[in-house]
């Protein structure tokens, strides 16, 4: 052993010293028997030092009083720098966007927002963590729209197959919505979700993780904008009161080799304040960068929203398939608006991966093979269909019809490129073209993506 070459040379030393003196004066019997003993002594505790060296046991309990040696901090890579100590861990969160895309304008229709644009969509920075004994947390900033807003935030508490979280989150609207910007097949997520105002509110969710069912549940305010004192909108100021209940169930086993998603939501909305202003429901032509909105209601007065909706998903190999349907009741004085909005999509990976799915969503793709080593990444073909109904009765927002092909490349994991292709077809358009409100435009957009 390493550790007794130093021991023995330091007993040997003990024996010359003790030797030393005999040498000088004769000892008598009874001197000479204890000093012996005491060198026997002195033996056997470093032959116990070297033992437990050797073998490299722990050290032994620290004194009464005395704080333990802290455990060692331990540096990981997850795309950026992860930290980790026993159940406590930090992790840097980060996420670009740029996006450039191009809207063709129908003929008669003059409007700035159409065209070619670009922007940069998300810069997403924060972290997230273990505190210990079960809680963590998660603070996110991001600017988008020339503003900068809390994303993410929130605090949580797990524990077995259950977790509370407090703070800005979203409320479980449906698949599409609760599955990152940069997991998605396409750039831009279906159109209800915009058109039906799904956001981040302030709230408590509560959720269970079975093996294969997942059980969602929240109380929830309003976004932190409206929420915020300092805001001087009609929509801002602490007196704003509205709350909503929000619950979500899925259902995923596995089907031999394929992987099955079955799920559904409701959800209900007080305005309260907000009730005593004008509601709109309204939707852009599929690009962010564009800020018309092509689609639109009225004003509607409306105290409160109403809205459910059904998900189905399937993931065989490179194959995924998904759909999902979503009605919104607006009920106020007057009579209750229905609007209805919903997507279905293939998608297939042309390498040798498969679109990653975990805890009611899609995540996504790590490359078999990336760029660099051997492989091109990840490249996956995604093609959807896109409805969007604002019509109810005699109140007339206009119909979407939109079909969209999305190429997806991932060369290294981390990063993505995502360009894609639209056509859609309004009916009822909120802004006519020559007088025409029936008519259609050809939409094209490319993304790039680093998310961390």
């Amino acid at each position: 052993m390493r550790y007794c070459t130093p021991f023995r040379l330091l007993l040997a030393g003990s024996g010359a010293l003790f030797a030393a003196p005999l040498a000088a004066a004769p000892m008598t019997d009874a001197e000479a028997e204890a000093l012996r003993e005491e060198v026997r002594g002195l033996r056997a505790r470093l032959a116990a030092i070297e033992a437990r060296l050797g073998a490299g046991d722990a050290p032994a309990t620290p004194p009464a009083g005395k704080k333990p040696a802290a455990s060692a901090t331990e540096i990981g890579w997850k795309g950026s720098p992860q930290f980790s100590s026993e159940d406590r861990s930090f992790k840097v969160k980060g996420r670009i966007q740029a996006d450039m895309g191009y809207v063709s304008s129908p003929k008669g229709l003059r409007d700035r927002g159409l065209g070619f644009s670009t922007e940069m969509r998300r810069i997403r920075l924060g972290g997230e963590g273990k505190l210990g004994s079960g809680f963590g947390y998660k603070l996110e900033l991001e600017l988008s729209d020339n503003a900068v807003d809390l994303v993410d935030t929130f605090v949580t508490w797990e524990k077995d197959r259950w977790q509370v979280a407090i703070g800005n989150q979203n409320q479980f609207q449906s698949l599409d919505e609760l599955t990152g910007d940069t997991s998605g097949s396409v750039m831009e997520r279906a159109a209800f979700t915009d058109a039906f105002a799904f956001e981040r509110r302030l709230g408590i969710a509560v959720q269970y993780r079975g093996r294969d069912l997942l059980l969602q549940a929240g109380l929830f305010s309003d976004d932190i904008d409206a929420l915020s004192n300092a805001s001087d909108g009609p929509e801002g100021g602490d007196e704003n009161d509205s709350f909503s209940i929000h619950g979500r169930a899925v259902y995923a086993p596995k089907l031999g080799t394929a992987q099955l998603h079955i799920g559904g939501s409701a959800h209900l909305r007080e305005l309260n304040r907000l009730a005593e202003l004008p509601t709109r429901y309204r939707q852009r032509p599929y690009l962010h960068s564009s800020n018309s909105r092509l689609l639109a209601t009225p004003n509607i007065a409306v105290d409160r929203e109403l809205h459910y909706g059904l998900e189905l998903a399937a993931i065989q190999g490179r194959w995924h398939a998904v759909a999902e349907t979503h009605w919104l009741d607006a009920i106020g004085p007057g009579p209750t608006r229905r609007f209805f909005g919903g997507y279905a999509e293939v998608g297939y990976f042309l390498t040798n991966d498969s679109r990653p799915y975990r805890g009611g969503i899609f995540g996504a793709a790590k490359p078999s093979s990336p760029l660099g080593k051997g492989g091109i990444g990840a490249l996956q073909l995604n093609l959807r269909y896109d409805y969007l109904d604002l019509n109810s009765g005699t109140l007339r927002g206009g119909r979407q019809n939109g079909w969209f092909a999305g190429l997806v490349w991932s060369p290294i994991e981390y990063l993505r490129f995502n360009l894609n292709y639209g056509y859609l077809d309004y009916a009822g358009a909120a802004i006519p073209a020559d007088g025409r409100r029936d008519y259609g435009l050809h939409v094209t957009g490319a993304r790039m993506e680093l998310d961390f």
